[in-house]
C-alpha cells in the first residue's frame, strides 16, 4: 500500500519560519486538497515533497524510504512526481516528444520501444492522440496542463502533487481535467491536489489539509474544514493566489 509520511518539517528562510512541524500521512490512493492563503507554506512543502529544496528538520518517507535529502530526480525514481503551476513543457518539441523525456531520463529498464508504446497509452488515456505532432508552444493552457500530467504517467507514479491544475483554465478544460485526476485517483495513485478553486477541491477531495503561515490547522473530511474557525478565519472566502 502506498505510504507517504511527512513528520515535523520545519523550513526557514533567514528569520521566515515557512514550515513549523507539519506532520501527516496520505496512505493508500487518497485523493488529498492542500489549501492555504498567500505565504500560507504550500508550495515550500511542495519544493521539499518533490527534492527541490532540503528541510531545516524533519523527514519525508515514502514506502519506508527516506527522499527528504533525495534530488528531485531521485525523487522521481522512487514514485513521487509533481506539477507546475507555470507549465514547464518543451516548447519546441511535439506532445509525444515532451512524453519521451521524462521516461529516457529516469526509465533504464525498459526499450524505446516499449517508451514509445507507453506515450501513446498516455496519449489515449488523456484522448490527446489527435495533438500527438503538435508542438508544445501550440498548445492552450489547458492542454499544456494535461501534457504535464501525462509526462507525470510516463514514470508510473505512486503519488502525485498536482499544484493548480484548474489555473487559467478555460471552463470546458477544467471539466476535462478534472475528470482526468478522478481517473488517475480510481486506478491506484494518490494525488495531493492544491487549488484555489474551492467548489473542484471540495467535490474531489475526501480529505482536507490546510496550511496557514507554516502551520498544519487542520486536517479533515470537506464538512469538518468548512466549519473549522480557524479555516473560515485564515483562509475560507478569500481568493488570493500562494507564492509561500
Amino acid at each position: 500500500m502506498i505510504e507517504l509520511s511527512v513528520t515535523k518539517l520545519n523550513k526557514r528562510f533567514g528569520g521566515l519560519h515557512v514550515l513549523k512541524d507539519v506532520s501527516f500521512d496520505v496512505k493508500g490512493a487518497e485523493l488529498v486538497g492542500l489549501i492555504g492563503p498567500n505565504g500560507a507554506g504550500k508550495t515550500t512543502l511542495t519544493n521539499i515533497l518533490d527534492g527541490a529544496i532540503k528541510p531545516n528538520s524533519g523527514t519525508v518517507y515514502l514506502n519506508h524510504h527516506r527522499i527528504d535529502q533525495m534530488p528531485p530526480f531521485e525523487v522521481a525514481k522512487t514514485g513521487l512526481g509533481r506539477t507546475f503551476q507555470v507549465t514547464r513543457s518543451f516548447r519546441r518539441m511535439s506532445v509525444l516528444e515532451n512524453l519521451y523525456v521524462p521516461a529516457l531520463a529516469l526509465d533504464t529498464e525498459h526499450t524505446k520501444a516499449e517508451i514509445h508504446d507507453k506515450s501513446m497509452e498516455v496519449l489515449e488515456f488523456l484522448t490527446m492522440e489527435h495533438l500527438r505532432n503538435e508542438y508544445g508552444q501550440a498548445l492552450s493552457g489547458g492542454q499544456q496542463k494535461l501534457l504535464e500530467l501525462g509526462r507525470l504517467l510516463m514514470l508510473n507514479p505512486q503519488v502525485i502533487i498536482l499544484d493548480e491544475p484548474f489555473a487559467g483554465v478555460h471552463p470546458k478544460l477544467m471539466e476535462i481535467i478534472y475528470r482526468y485526476i478522478e481517473r488517475v485517483n480510481q486506478s491506484g495513485t494518490a494525488i495531493i491536489l492544491i487549488s484555489h478553486q474551492m467548489d473542484s477541491i471540495f467535490s474531489l477531495c475526501n480529505r482536507l489539509l490546510v496550511l496557514n503561515y507554516g502551520d498544519l490547522i487542520a486536517d479533515g473530511t470537506p464538512d469538518d474544514v468548512k466549519r473549522d474557525p480557524a479555516v473560515i478565519e485564515a483562509y475560507l472566502g478569500t481568493d488570493e493566489e500562494d507564492e509561500a
